[in-house]
């Protein structure tokens, strides 16, 4: 079958019963604290800051989870999702079994089968492709840690394509951009010493609305101990109301403020000379560059006041080398973003913040080795240089380019794995590209917890356990403490359910591949990990974090030298790759499209109540947030005739049409934008708290800009009016 429409998972399939009573979810119960209470060590998987916790039952019903005070993660408190983890489990519309697509009479459908019969089906269909085409032309497309399992399986089998949509759609500029510059990137979570600082600068970075854990925490201890905040964005956001100076910015001039910033340190002397002269190269290059972008320069870009600029850059100068300019985290919004990244990194480098209290420190994990398994073989092609070869500074997978190569008779890709990500809502506008690839490829195999719209595009579906209910990778994230945490089960599997690792194994042993899976049960490769970390499953069973000693400084010493994995070896102002790449060794300056006449920029961002899409029809979440809305400026208000509760759709300059979106008028977003929460607007039947509850704003992107550095989608260059309707 290598044609396929769309299909909706009908809750049919479920047996999910009925809907909970109340918006929140739980029936009615005994209050906490009468029956007899057990505790589980676990890590949050409800995003990807992976805080430790601890899951509370009382007579074997799930109570409560809380943070664990010896995780450097969370310091000992979950935000507002992972607080709500245990909706996750109890959700009554997840995927409850495998689930695979037939065709009788000309209609397609969905229909429940064994695992034996889900998993021989994905084998064959493998050998086919394998057969036809190669080995190596099935990608993976993972978001979680589940998806290792998958890629081994993959890479045993000789395909090696693989993407986190996070990276071209969220973190891949920073990432390339600081590797560029100080060879290597941010990290994840991200050294940032918030806490130390005495100056913090934020350029749409929406901390305290996204709920990166730690990262809130450190902004606040530094906020509480006298930093000076600056804000940049055309959103008057939580953190611009903390703020010392909030720059309501043009959109998409970014790089214009920064260049100017730069022009001020250098022209006045306010850049740490001795830093520059130790750590860096390129800086005459620099300081030529930035002259013709004065802040009287700037402000015709960026609409920002030449004395406010030149104030702002003393401010930082005078805090240095304590002073953050905060990298942020989803950064893919114009197309120049890997530009608009290295201009961050080389404003901290003239700061001197880099390796220093207050900027960034240095990060360090546990000496983890692991679980002893096979080389998988070399692929048959080189898969990058066929799939983005235009993009050689990149060393990962760029997913919208996989799906690009996925489309017609001849695509290079035949084949996709699909783990925890929601293709239809993480690719901006690729609605139209995604269903073509899928009336294209020979397999599509959906693993997911929940149903999603790209489960309608699926030959099979695979339904994964909830985090409550499997052991995973024990985390081992860098840090400032190096620490290990692990998530154990509190529950069995419910229904059908299965974790990632078993159901990689059952694909590779169908291959004739299990010996890339030598275990029965996952327990024995963290048993086996532990024991080289000097620990076993019993005790982490117990405590759940473990510390271990740092064997490097935090910080840089100033009386010994430091070294930069880059060309020169030193931090790189002036970006030898880039030239060698024939791209803008020095950040430029490209002035962004202005929207037609009657629409606006469309902003988005994020809620602290929900996690991208994935968290909408959590019961628990859904109370506290059931629908978005469309912030817009009472100037533009009245000239649309729209007021505060009105529906709206949202429409593009293409005349593709939104869901109904509530109204919210409000002087807090500039006059020539607007604003919404990201992740509503579902489709998909089966989630039956969010399907048609308020509007997709990656369906309306229409002015998707791609970085010609790292092939990530810029996605904050499209355009929307407001339609008002009544409501439905």
């Amino acid at each position: 079958m290598n044609r396929r429409e769309f299909l909706k998972i009908s809750a049919a399939l479920g047996a999910g019963g009925a809907m909970p009573a109340l918006l929140g979810g739980c029936a009615p119960r005994p209050l906490p604290g009468a029956g007899a209470v057990t505790t589980s060590p676990t890590v949050c998987n409800m995003c990807f800051w992976q805080c430790a916790g601890t899951l509370y039952q009382e007579d074997g019903q799930a109570w409560k989870v809380v943070g664990n005070p010896d995780d450097p993660h969370c310091d000992g408190r979950l935000c507002t999702r992972g607080s709500a983890g245990i909706g996750a489990y109890s959700d009554p519309d997840r995927l409850r079994q495998p689930l695979l697509r037939v065709s009788e009479g000309g209609a397609q459908r969905f229909e429940p089968v064994s695992w034996d019969a889900a998993l021989d089906f994905i084998a064959e269909k493998m050998n086919t492709i394998g057969e036809q085409y190669g080995k190596d032309r099935i990608a993976l497309f993972s978001h979680g840690g589940g998806g290792k399992h998958f890629r081994r399986m993959l890479q045993a089998f000789g395909s090696h394509a693989y993407a986190h949509p996070s990276f071209a759609q969220c973190r891949g500029p920073r990432e390339t951009a600081f590797g560029l510059t100080y060879g290597e990137g941010v990290g994840s979570p991200d050294r940032t010493d918030m806490s130390n600082s005495r100056c913090i600068v934020l350029i749409g970075s929406h901390l305290g609305e996204n709920l990166h854990n730690s990262q809130v925490q450190t902004l606040i201890q530094g906020l509480n101990n006298g930093a000076t905040l600056i804000t940049v964005d055309p959103r008057f956001s939580v953190a611009a109301s903390k703020s010392k100076y909030w720059l309501p910015i043009k959109p998409g001039t970014d790089i214009a403020l920064l260049l100017a910033w730069m022009n001020v340190l250098i022209n006045e002397g306010l850049y740490d000379r001795d830093y520059v002269a130790r750590y860096c190269s390129g800086f005459d290059r620099l300081a030529a560059h930035v002259q013709p972008y004065n802040p009287e320069w700037a402000y015709l870009e960026t609409g920002l006041e030449p004395a406010r600029i030149r104030e702002t850059a003393r401010i930082m100068a005078t805090a240095a080398p304590a002073t953050l300019v905060h990298p942020g985290r989803h950064v893919t919004w114009y197309g120049d973003d890997t530009q608009r990244s290295r201009a961050i990194a080389i404003l901290n480098a003239l700061l001197g913040s880099w390796g220093r209290p207050g900027g960034f420190y240095q990060q360090e994990k546990v000496a983890l080795p692991e679980f002893p398994v096979p080389q998988p073989p070399p692929p048959k092609d080189d898969w990058k240089a066929v799939v983005q070869g235009d993009f050689p500074l990149v060393s990962t997978g760029i997913s919208n380019k996989l799906v690009e190569h996925s489309v017609g008779p001849d695509a290079y890709i035949k084949g996709w794995f699909v783990y925890a990500t929601n293709l239809p809502m993480t690719l901006p506008g690729a609605n139209e590209q995604i269903k073509s690839a899928a009336e294209s490829l020979d397999l599509m195999v959906v693993v997911d917890t929940m149903p999603a719209e790209i489960s309608g595009y699926a030959d099979v579906v695979l339904p994964e356990c909830t985090y409550l209910e499997r052991y995973d990778d024990l985390r081992n994230a860098p840090e400032r403490t190096p620490t290990l945490a692990l998530r154990m089960p509190a529950f069995p599997p419910s229904h059908e359910t299965k974790p990632a690792w078993w159901m990689a194994k059952g694909i590779a042993e169908r291959l004739g591949l299990g010996e890339y899976f030598p275990w029965q049960d996952y327990t024995e490769v963290l048993e086996w990990q532990l024991k080289q970390a000097g620990s076993s499953l019993a005790e982490m069973q117990r405590i759940g974090v473990k510390r271990y000693p740092r064997k490097t400084p935090v910080y840089f010493a100033d009386d010994q030298p430091a070294e930069f994995s880059t060309p020169s070896g030193r931090i790189e102002l002036y970006s030898t790759l880039l030239a060698d790449a024939g791209q803008h060794p020095l950040p430029r300056y490209t002035p962004p499209e202005r929207p037609p006449a009657g629409f606006y920029h469309l902003n988005y961002g994020r809620s602290p109540a929900h996690t991208f899409g994935r968290t909408i029809n959590n019961p628990q979440l859904f109370e506290l947030m059931p629908e978005n809305t469309v912030w817009v400026h009472p100037s533009a208000a009245a000239r649309l005739r729209v007021a505060s509760g009105d529906y709206v759709a949202l429409e593009n300059p293409d005349g593709l049409r939104s869901n109904g979106i509530r109204v919210r008028v409000t002087e807090r977003i500039r006059p020539d934008s607007v604003f919404l929460v990201h992740g509503f607007g579902h489709s998909d039947q089966r989630q039956r708290l969010a399907r048609g509850v308020g509007a997709d704003d990656a369906a309306l992107m229409h002015n998707v800009k791609i970085d010609p550095i790292m092939g990530g989608t810029g996605m904050r260059a499209s355009f929307v009016t407001l339609v008002k309707r009544e409501v439905s």
